[in-house]
């Protein structure tokens, strides 16, 4: 029993960040999203957000497609 509770608490040190600094990166994000190219918001970071931007998007339109099939195929009188 012993053991578990000191592996547990070794454990959680591991994820203190008390002991190491992690760098503050807003101040490049600030940069990055408030710049005045013209460009939404979701598409300032470059081809990555253009890419996962289109993906979502053609998730979306694929899962609200099917959707609309299924409720379509639920509704239409079945012949025995």
């Amino acid at each position: 029993m012993r053991s578990l509770l000191v592996s547990r608490l070794q454990s959680l040190r591991c994820f203190t960040t008390s002991a190491r600094q992690m760098e503050n990166k807003v101040p490049e994000f600030q940069k990055i999203f408030q710049a005045d190219n013209d460009l939404p918001v979701h598409l300032k970071r470059g081809i990555s957000d253009m890419f996962m931007y289109r993906a979502t998007m053609l998730l979306a339109a694929g899962a609200t497609s099917y959707a609309v099939y299924c409720i379509y195929d639920l509704g239409k009188i079945k012949k025995h």
